[in-house]
């Protein structure tokens, strides 16, 4: 069994093929197989991803989390899935039907559609694509194009203009995420993501590259539009965002949507900086291969449910200033600076990872120092505005 999955797949198109079927025919009939199967058990994860972040978020804030319904709560998302099905989806007038229904699916699909390109275990991925990041991007902006349709179709102002929140939020922070996307391309020389995996054999590109996986994580989460940057749903303040008109089932896709997206913005952490299902023995055991996937993905998973549940939420201006002044140039320079020292190391035969490692160190010290000196101007200048205002005032009371 020392490739179980090509053992499967060979077995299954024997089988097709067995009953008459032509062999392209089988191969479409089997893709087809197995994008459904994969869709389905995305979803049933997702109801113990949303039980076990509950829990967590639980107990992060000194509480308990859901405890009634089955043991230990688990069966709190199947009660919540049935109250969803039992509720009137109420269609407000006016609504632009095709476009309203339309989005909760363009959302959930975005989503999933990302699930096509990534390598599970050695020989185990729905297909190999060799433009594997360029696909992960533009399938990844199909969320957001549901997000704003969602707000549009619904004719009504609130939803519309916490859609454009919303997108000014996703479409801001996918800057800096595809900017450094670019680095493990470098470093592997391929966009495919099953390349980029095998290239992480001898060395996680995290200790060649730990700012670049910094900024993609923190600008994956702002993407997903979670705490600390969950201003798409800003309820004291837009009620509801962008999905104030769904209701029932229709709502329920978006809260898959988002539980899914954060579990899968794990899954491509761990695929692109922590070598995916590499590990001692994955290349014989390809199942193992599979164990240190999924385990990676769970501890990156459980960081950003982590930061959740830590971080107040930040206001709009503070978010986009994070963004634009901050991480963007910091992506510029850190895609720069790899693509410069990685040609150099290559060239004059330094160590990679000792010399991006080096640049990387000398651009974290450089980084740490401008934000001091931009916190000491702050500082100055809030301390000169109060002392003005203190001798305005008085001057008005003599």
């Amino acid at each position: 069994m020392g490739d179980p999955f090509g053992l499967i797949g060979q077995w299954l198109m024997d089988l097709v093929t067995g009953w008459g079927m032509q062999p392209v025919a089988a191969l479409t009939l089997l893709r087809f197989l197995g994008a459904a199967i994969l869709a389905t058990v995305l979803l049933l994860v997702c109801f113990l991803l949303i039980v076990a972040e509950r829990k967590l978020l639980g107990r992060f804030q000194d509480r308990y989390g859901p405890n009634r319904v089955g043991p230990w709560g688990v069966f709190q998302t199947v009660a919540d899935f049935v109250k969803l099905i039992g509720k009137e989806i109420v269609v407000p007038d006016g609504i632009d039907k095709p476009v309203y229904w339309l989005a909760p699916l363009l959302v959930v699909m975005s989503v999933v559609g990302i699930w096509a390109v990534v390598p599970f275990a050695p020989g185990f991925l729905g297909t190999d694509l060799n433009v594997g990041i360029l696909y992960i991007v533009s399938v990844g902006a199909i969320g957001t194009l549901g997000i704003i349709m969602a707000g549009w179709s619904s004719n009504n102002k609130f939803a519309l203009l916490g859609a454009f929140r919303a997108v000014a939020q996703l479409v801001s922070y996918e800057i800096p995420m595809v900017l450094t996307l670019l680095v493990p391309t470098m470093l592997a020389g391929s966009m495919g993501i099953a390349a980029i995996v095998e290239a992480q054999k001898d060395m996680w590109f995290i200790t060649a590259a730990p700012l670049a996986a910094l900024v993609f994580l923190i600008s994956s989460v702002a993407e997903n539009g979670r705490a600390p940057f969950d201003l798409m749903e800003g309820e004291s303040e837009i009620v509801a965002g962008f999905n104030i008109e769904y209701g029932g089932l229709a709502f329920g896709m978006f809260y898959v949507g988002e539980f899914l997206h954060a579990f899968t913005v794990g899954v491509l952490f761990s695929t692109l900086f922590l070598g995916g299902w590499q590990g001692p023995g994955a290349e014989q055991f390809p199942l193992l291969g599979l164990v240190y996937f999924f385990a990676k993905a769970f501890v990156v998973w459980f960081i950003t449910v982590w930061i959740r549940g830590s971080f107040p939420r930040v206001r709009i201006d503070q978010l986009l200033s994070l963004n634009w002044k901050f991480l963007t140039p910091l992506a510029l320079l850190i895609v720069s600076l790899t693509a410069v020292v990685d040609k150099l190391a290559v060239e004059q035969g330094w160590s990679r990872i000792l010399a991006l490692l080096a640049a990387n160190g000398a651009l974290f010290v450089g980084t740490m120092a401008v934000l001091g000196a931009y916190g000491r101007s702050v500082r100055l200048r809030e301390e000169r505005l109060r002392a003005t205002a203190g001798g305005l005032s008085t001057g008005i009371a003599r």
